[in-house]
């Protein structure tokens, strides 16, 4: 089950799901606790400060039961977009990985200030009992939040944020969400699926029709778009790195 509430997200089919536009206000600064567990992604809550330091929620435990409010500094989000800047954006192959490298940097600035997301397992098969677990909702949710902060600092030019995307909504064995962007050179729309892969570890991209037919984004033809490198650099096909090559660069 990619989501782990039973009721299937009819309500955000029926009702809707409000258009990425911009940051919303915080409903509070601090952590928020345990909630009603929620079957569709929660819209992203932040607010980017005039210092450049972002506030922000995330949510874990499985369908956003645990929402918690967190700060990246200004110094985190530049190195965020330095990372991202490795590749060069040269091409379509090269823009994807930003994106991939921008959303592993958000995971793990997240599990920096929330050390239970270290936790969180591929898939929900291995971590029922782990706090800081996270599934299709919870990643969807908290991919959907990078991805519009990245946006709003620059960092995705060429990229559109929209909202999140369902399949096999009416089967809840199989129910799976996913963050989405638009590519505005072709209007294309693409899979960011975060839940394929471990927090803190590089997500998994692929054409959206594709990913609501099923297909692997690990298999051909995706597979060349998402490879588990040694190092960011040999992510991009340009080969050009903006920065050396220091430990932390080492990818997970």
């Amino acid at each position: 089950m990619h989501s782990q509430t039973a009721l299937v997200s009819l309500l955000i089919a029926l009702v809707g799901y409000t258009d990425c536009a911009g940051a919303v206000p915080l409903s509070n600064p601090a952590v928020d606790g345990a909630r009603v567990s929620v079957s569709y992604p929660l819209p992203p809550e932040y607010v980017i400060d005039k210092d450049g330091s972002v506030t922000l929620r995330i949510c874990f435990n499985w369908s956003c039961s645990v929402r918690e409010n967190m700060t990246f500094t200004a110094s985190d989000m530049d190195l965020i977009k330095r990372r991202m800047a490795t590749c060069s954006a040269g091409s379509l192959h090269d823009r994807l990985q930003q994106v991939r490298i921008g959303i592993w940097h958000m995971e793990l600035l997240a599990q920096k200030y929330q050390p239970l997301l270290a936790n969180d397992l591929a898939i929900n098969d291995f971590d029922a009992e782990a706090m800081g677990r996270m599934d299709c909702v919870d990643n969807s949710s908290n991919t959907t939040t990078y991805l519009e902060i990245l946006r709003d600092i620059g960092a995705l030019p060429g990229w559109k944020v929209s909202v999140p995307k369902v399949r096999n909504l009416f089967d809840i064995t199989a129910v799976h969400w996913t963050a989405v962007l638009i590519n505005l050179d072709s209007g294309r729309a693409w899979s960011v699926d975060s839940w394929y892969r471990p927090n803190g570890h590089l997500p998994m991209v692929m054409p959206l029709e594709s990913w609501i037919d099923e297909k692997k984004a690990w298999e051909p033809p995706f597979g060349r778009l998402n490879p588990i490198p040694e190092s960011i650099d040999e992510l991009c096909s340009s080969r050009q790195s903006a920065l050396p090559k220091p430990v932390a660069s080492i990818i997970r």
